[in-house]
């Protein structure tokens, strides 16, 4: 039996309708204009060949109305297409308050995941259907891109910094994932599948896994084992900023400049820590560069990031 023909893969995230609408209403549009271009082309082919009866004897030599036309319009057609695109790109880097995070981290040649209660994959990434997710993606070596062509999900990862897009999972069952970017010699195994599932299968796989500590709770144990805690801690002598409450926070640096902290901000002011210094303060931490992975930095960001929201809940 002939397998069935299908335009576009499986369609299993919230954002997967809206860019595929967005690729058809572009491919329409590029097609009519094309067709359009191909019918006056056959069209003035015909009617002015050689020999014809056209008549040439007055030729129009401008029209006005023409130009503007034929400028106007595939203008603002192709603009009102770069608007529709660049709000549903705008979209995947708005995630929904309460998005779950997910930390993924891209090396050669495998893909590793680990959610906030500690349970890690390698090579798998399980979410649950219906639920909003934010994937903070770090890469330890080179860039690799993360693709999962049923969620419509394409992200690449850069050394040295965080990337994150959000979706939310639709339908139940397993998705290919590849690496989209060129990564070295072992690039064609570097794949592995999103398993999409109930919520409430979810809830017990993810409880099922292996016992160790939560993400933040090991973050904080990596705090105090590099010596944070001994300035950044609140009532520490050293004159060091306060970390509670800083995630998402507007932050006021000694140039001049103003910048709101992520998870970017926390991971560059650990390894580069004279690049955005805060007003007020001085050069006096070391950088940690070489010194902790990625997936120890992701840790450390948790355990802030959970003690900025506990400041802002009250929650002690």
């Amino acid at each position: 039996m002939m397998p069935a023909f299908h335009l576009l893969p499986p369609s299993a995230s919230s954002a997967a309708s809206r860019l595929d609408l967005l690729a058809l209403g572009v491919l329409l549009l590029t097609g009519i204009v094309a067709l359009g271009v191909l019918v006056l082309v056959v069209r003035f082919c015909t009617r002015y060949r050689a020999g014809s009866g056209a008549d040439r004897a007055h030729p129009p030599l401008t029209s006005r109305m023409a130009e503007i036309a034929w400028t106007a319009i595939p203008l603002l057609l192709f603009v009102g297409v770069y608007v529709w695109g660049a709000v549903d790109y705008a979209r995947l880097y708005s995630p929904l308050a309460g998005a779950m995070p997910v930390f993924i981290v891209a090396k050669q040649w495998m893909w590793k995941a680990e959610h906030q209660n500690g349970r890690r994959e390698i090579g798998e990434l399980h979410l649950a259907r219906g639920k909003p997710v934010r994937l903070v993606m770090a890469s330890q070596d080179v860039i690799h891109s993360f693709f999962v062509p049923a969620f419509r999900i394409k992200q690449d990862l850069v050394p040295g910094r965080y990337t994150s897009i959000w979706f939310t999972p639709t339908v139940d069952g397993e998705y290919r994932l590849f690496c989209a970017e060129f990564c070295g010699t072992g690039h064609a195994v570097m794949g592995g599948r999103v398993v999409v599932m109930a919520p409430a299968d979810f809830g017990r796989w993810l409880q099922e896994g292996p016992t160790q500590p939560g993400m933040a709770a090991r973050g904080f144990e990596l705090f105090r084992r590099y010596g944070c805690s001994g300035c950044h801690a609140a009532g520490s002598t050293v004159h060091a900023p306060e970390l509670s409450g800083l995630i998402g926070r507007r932050v006021h640096l000694r140039d001049g400049r103003e910048l709101t902290a992520d998870e970017a901000y926390v991971r560059d002011s650990i390894l580069l820590p004279d690049k955005d210094l805060v007003a007020g303060y001085a050069a006096i931490m070391p950088s940690f560069a070489g010194q902790i992975g990625e997936e120890e930095l992701l840790a450390i960001i948790e355990y802030i990031k959970e003690s900025s929201h506990d400041e802002r809940t009250g929650n002690r």
